[in-house]
C-alpha cells in the first residue's frame, strides 16, 4: 500500500507535502515559507514573528463561539539522522517514505514524524470545513530540536488562547502534563599535533539502536562514544595517540556510530587487549544491541596526532563524563529526573569538541549534572561552556482540560490513559513562562525510534489519535 492511500487521508497528504520540504533545525526558511503560504492560501490570518515562528488564526465554527479559545502547537524542524551507508542530503532532499505493515518509515533516514505528524494534523484542522472547533491559533515553532529558540523567542501577548494542545508526545496512551528542562554542555580544546611514527589503527563502532536522548535514555542502549572511549582507554599502556575521532551527531540523539584513528607503540598488545574488550562488550549488549558491529583494523593516515599526554586528557574526559540516567525521580514512579547524553565527540587537526545534552525536571539537579561534567572536562584542560538552558514544565494535574481528556479517552477506548510527565524537552514549559495562566497538555500518535533512522509512525495509532483529537475539540469547555 502507498502512504497516499492511508487513512486519515488528509493528515497523510499534508505529512507528505511537509516531508517534501527540507527542514533541518536552524535551516527552516523553506518550511516557514511553506506554512506561511499554506495559511495565506486558506485566507486565514497568518503572521511570522521576529524569530520565525508561524501563527495562523482560524475563527470558531458555528455554535462553538462560546468555548475557550485554544492554541494547537507543533514544531517545524526535524532531527536529521541517516545510516552511514545512505547517500542523502537533508538540506536539499525530501524524505522518502514507504509503508511497512502498520508503520510508515523512511528509507535509511529519520522520518520527521517528530513533529511532522503534529504539524500535518494542525494543517488538516485549519483546512477543514466540517470539523467543529473553538477559535484556534495554530502555533508552529522553529528549532525545537537544537535549542528551542522558537519557543524561547515567542513573546507574551501574541497568543490569545486559554488552552494549549501540544501535539508532540509519542505514545498514544499518554497524556503528558510535565517535562524536563535542559542545558547544552560543550567542551572544547585545541592541542598541538605531532607526526605519527607508530602503528595506526581504526576503531569503529556502528549498528547501535540510538534513539531519543530523553525518552530512551533509561533503556540501556549503547552510546557509541562511550563504548569507543573504553577502547581508547585500553590503549593507554601502549602510548596511544589520537589522530582523529568522529563520533555521534546531534545532542538529542543517542550516538549510534563512532570512529577513531589512533597510533599505538605495541601493536600486538593493543590487538590483544582490544580483542578481549570487544568480546566483553558484545556479551554485555547481546540482548539489547543485537546489530552492534565493532572493528579494530590496522590502517594508515597522513594526518598528525595529539601527543600521548594530550590524548590521555581527551580519553580521561570521555570516560569520566557521565552518560545515561543520573537520578530517578523520588516523586514520580518510573520517571527519569536527570540524565546526560555524551552526544558528539570530534577530534580533528588538534581541535577537540565534545557536545552533551543534560536534562532534568529539577533545576538544581540539572546544575549538579552540569557541574560534574565541567569538573570532568576542565580537570583535563578542556574548556567548558553552558548554553541554551531552558526550563522544565511543572505538572498541573488539576487542570480542567486534563480531566476532560482523561474522561474522553476512557469513554472512547475503554481504558484509562497514562497521565505522566516525561523526560523529553517539550516546549510547554518555555511557552508557559510568558503565558502562565494557559492550561497545557501534550499528546500524540505512537512514534517509535524518534531521532534515529529507525523512526516509524504507527498508522493505526494516527487513526486513533485523529478520532480522539476531534472529540477533544468538540468538548473544549465554555469560556469562564
Amino acid at each position: 500500500m502507498e502512504y497516499s492511500q492511508l487513512e486519515p487521508k488528509n493528515i497523510w497528504k499534508n505529512f507528505a507535502l511537509l516531508n517534501a520540504v527540507p527542514r533541518p533545525s536552524k535551516k527552516e526558511e523553506r518550511v516557514i515559507a511553506f506554512i506561511k503560504k499554506f495559511g495565506e492560501d486558506l485566507g486565514l490570518e497568518t503572521l511570522v514573528d521576529e524569530v520565525g515562528n508561524v501563527i495562523i488564526r482560524k475563527p470558531a465554527t458555528a455554535g462553538m463561539e462560546n468555548r475557550q479559545p485554544i492554541v494547537m502547537q507543533s514544531h517545524l524542524d526535524m532531527v536529521c539522522q541517516k545510516n552511514s551507508d545512505v547517500d542523502f542530503d537533508f538540506d536539499t532532499q525530501g524524505i522518502q517514505m514507504y509503508v511497512d505493515g502498520d508503520w510508515v518509515k523512511a528509507k535509511g533516514t529519520t522520518l520527521g514524524a517528530d513533529n511532522g505528524l503534529g504539524v500535518a494534523t494542525i494543517m488538516t484542522i485549519l483546512e477543514s470545513n466540517d470539523i467543529p472547533h473553538p477559535a484556534l491559533e495554530a502555533l508552529f515553532t522553529i528549532d525545537e530540536e537544537t535549542g528551542m529558540t522558537g519557543a524561547l523567542g515567542l513573546k507574551g501577548g501574541l497568543l490569545h488562547g486559554d488552552i494549549l494542545l501540544n501535539l508532540d508526545t509519542e505514545e498514544d496512551d499518554e497524556i503528558d502534563i510535565g517535562c524536563a528542562g535542559g542545558v547544552d554542555v560543550t567542551a572544547t580544546a585545541t592541542f598541538g599535533t605531532v607526526d605519527v611514527k607508530a602503528d595506526v589503527y581504526t576503531i569503529q563502532i556502528k549498528g547501535l539502536q540510538g534513539g531519543h536522548s530523553g525518552m530512551d535514555i533509561h533503556k540501556g542502549f549503547g552510546n557509541a562514544n562511550k563504548i569507543l572511549g573504553r577502547f581508547l582507554f585500553e590503549g593507554l599502556n601502549n602510548d596511544i595517540q589520537i589522530i582523529n575521532i568522529d563520533g555521534g551527531g546531534l545532542r538529542n540523539a543517542i550516538p549510534r556510530e563512532a570512529k577513531a584513528i589512533v597510533s599505538v607503540t605495541n601493536a600486538a598488545d593493543f590487538e590483544k587487549v582490544t580483542s578481549d574488550l570487544k568480546a566483553s562488550i558484545l556479551e554485555e549488549f547481546a540482548t539489547i544491541e543485537k546489530d552492534i558491529d565493532i572493528t579494530i583494523e590496522k590502517s594508515s593516515t597522513s594526518e598528525k596526532a595529539l601527543s600521548f599526554e594530550d590524548s590521555k586528557k581527551v580519553i580521561y574526559s570521555i570516560n569520566a563524563a557521565h552518560n545515561g540516567v543520573f537520578r530517578m525521580s523520588p516523586d514520580v514512579e518510573g520517571l527519569v529526573e536527570a540524565s546526560n547524553n555524551v552526544a558528539r565527540v570530534e577530534v580533528k587537526d588538534g581541535a577537540v569538541k565534545i557536545l552533551n545534552l543534560t536534562r532534568s525536571s529539577v533545576d538544581s539537579t540539572k546544575t549538579e549534572v552540569a557541574q560534574q561534567l565541567i569538573s570532568s572536562f576542565e580537570s583535563n584542560g578542556i574548556k567548558t561552556e553552558l548554553t541554551g538552558s531552558y526550563p522544565g514544565w511543572k505538572p498541573n494535574p488539576g487542570a480542567e482540560i486534563i480531566q476532560i481528556m482523561t474522561d474522553l479517552y476512557e469513554k472512547d477506548f475503554g481504558a484509562k490513559p497514562m497521565v505522566v510527565a516525561c523526560h523529553a524537552g517539550l516546549e510547554c514549559g518555555i511557552i508557559g513562562t510568558n503565558y502562565p495562566k494557559m492550561e497545557m497538555v501534550s499528546f500524540g500518535p505512537t512514534i517509535k525510534g524518534a531521532h534515529s533512522p529507525d523512526e516509524r509512525a504507527s498508522i493505526s495509532s494516527v487513526q486513533k489519535f485523529w478520532k480522539y483529537l476531534q472529540e477533544i475539540l468538540q468538548n473544549i469547555p465554555k469560556k469562564k
